[in-house]
């Protein structure tokens, strides 16, 4: 979830520019484009099947053009100083206030799109103070997912409150084996992986250095204390996470639903799924919803983006959406079509549950998340190496505020 972040002002003069003098290049009129982050082989290609289904039934054709995840805001800022964007942009949550707040994106409300069914977290997910601009189709969170065998053979219960977390990855610890992985990396892993512990203990991003925050860290630090947690956490992205566990370097991990097709291609590990462990019991275990919405870009030729208005309504059909999400093993964001997805894939029921209470990173700050982002990181890299959790957040609030 590594993101590289774009300047609001830089932003906003290429994308006001691109609206302005409206669209600069000849298009096909049958011919639509949607570009995502779909690099990966088999996201490439369900999403190429979704978009031809849509085609059809919307008699054009859609093309695909996937670049990296780090790579889409810049490209699209690009394409938008050349008055070359494309009909549809599927953008990480996270990054679309910023093309949003720059008027870059059509309100998808007056292109017909409703958000009936569709939880308020999961609306809020895609829009910008108060306007819906990015429609998802799919959502994810974090879980606490377990070795099965390692804690039956210890004889340790799955934790789900902060102080048996703390136990039993101490009990868990031993012979080169870490009782927990997590990512702590100063990239946007690390924050997506803190969130659960500071939102579920009731801190807030707009104040970094408020007590609930700084407890939240310290129990991170504790766990690296206590042993439990590998040194290099500081480091790990999610992936690394995942390969640890899968490696039995850890028994216990942070981790999201895509990494649940690489799991389940070792059927000698019997892993479960929980909910991530609160401070207290009864504490709702609030984590971050994660994935990506998709756009409209604002080009000034109002008949094309009526259109790509209907396309974005295909793919984020309900049908469509159970479908992408029993592929990807994502939670759909159609509450009808999740609650479908519960009785195909019950071993992921918990993560359902966390989804219902998660909430976007940028619903209280839009763009100027990535300022937050940016500073949490820094305290991290601090904390977990020596520094007080106190310091390092008292110097995350004073970036976060001063945006340096």
């Amino acid at each position: 979830m590594s993101k590289r972040f774009t300047s609001l002002a830089t932003a906003s003069v290429l994308v006001a520019g691109a609206a302005l003098a409206g669209c600069g290049q000849q298009r096909d009129a049958d011919v639509y484009t949607v570009m995502n982050s779909s690099t990966d082989e088999s996201y490439h290609r369900w999403d190429a099947e979704a978009m031809a289904r849509c085609g059809e039934r919307l008699g054009v054709t859609i093309e695909q053009q996937s670049v990296p995840a780090a790579q889409v805001m810049t490209k699209a800022l690009r394409m938008a100083s050349s008055k070359s964007l494309p009909d549809i942009v599927q953008f990480d949550a996270s990054e679309m206030p910023t093309f949003a707040e720059a008027g870059g994106l059509v309100d998808l409300g007056t292109l017909g799109l409703s958000t009936d069914g569709i939880p308020e977290g999961i609306v809020e997910f895609g829009s910008y103070e108060g306007t819906y601009y990015g429609a998802a189709r799919s959502v994810n969170t974090l879980a606490l997912f377990y070795d099965k065998d390692v804690l039956d053979e210890a004889g340790v219960r799955v934790p789900t409150t902060w102080a048996q977390l703390r136990e039993a990855a101490k009990q868990l610890t031993r012979d080169g084996r870490y009782g927990l992985a997590l990512s702590a990396g100063g990239a946007e892993d690390g924050v997506f992986q803190f969130m659960p512990f500071m939102w579920s203990n009731g801190g807030d991003e707009t104040d970094l250095d408020g007590p609930k925050v700084v407890e939240a860290l310290d129990y991170w630090k504790g766990l690296l204390t206590d042993g439990s947690l590998s040194k290099s956490t500081v480091s790990w992205t999610q992936a690394d996470v995942n390969d640890q566990f899968m490696a039995g370097n850890a028994a216990m991990m942070i981790n999201g639903p895509w990494q649940v097709e690489t799991l389940n291609g070792d059927e000698s590990l019997h892993w479960g799924l929980a909910p991530i462990p609160v401070p207290r019991a009864g504490d709702d275990s609030v984590g971050p919803l994660g994935g990506a919405v998709l756009t409209v870009p604002n080009t000034g030729d109002e008949e094309r983006e009526r259109t790509a208005g209907r396309i974005v309504a295909c793919l984020s059909s309900e049908k469509e959406q159970l479908t992408y999400a029993l592929n990807s093993w994502m939670v759909p964001a159609n509450a009808r079509a999740a609650a479908a997805w519960r009785e195909r894939v019950p071993e992921l029921d918990s993560l359902a549950d966390q989804v219902a209470v998660a909430r976007s990173r940028t619903a209280q700050l839009g763009a100027g998340w990535s300022s937050v982002s940016l500073a949490l990181q820094s305290a991290f890299q601090s904390a977990l190496t020596g520094q007080s959790g106190e310091s390092a957040l008292k110097r995350a609030q004073q970036r976060a505020t001063s945006g340096n």
